[in-house]
């Protein structure tokens, strides 16, 4: 699913993800299908990507249980730039679908 996993430094790129997953309030158990289901977000930039994701969550008003539980319902999120995010976020929001 994702190859370049393998090219991945541990120290620098996979611990530092799966530390700041940990500290957002992902569980041992959550973190292991955050990762199976969504493997990319192991290459992908924590400040210029993941924070600024989650960051856009919270912008939208949602608490740190809200976040955590999209996040481990829907890892793909973490794959969304905050400007895709938040169009999608108002879009559920104008369909009554969000809170």
């Amino acid at each position: 699913k994702f190859p370049q996993l393998l090219s991945c430094s541990i120290e620098a790129k996979l611990k530092p993800t799966v530390q700041w997953l940990s500290d957002i309030g992902v569980g041992e158990a959550q973190l292991a299908k955050v990762i199976v289901t969504f493997p990319a977000l192991l290459g992908y930039s924590l400040e210029g990507n993941l924070k600024p994701t989650v960051q856009a969550l919270r912008d939208q008003g949602l608490g740190e249980a809200e976040v955590t539980r999209m996040l481990t319902t829907f890892p793909a999120l973490l794959g969304y730039s905050p400007k895709r995010l938040a169009n999608r976020m108002d879009v559920l929001a104008a369909q009554g679908r969000l809170a």
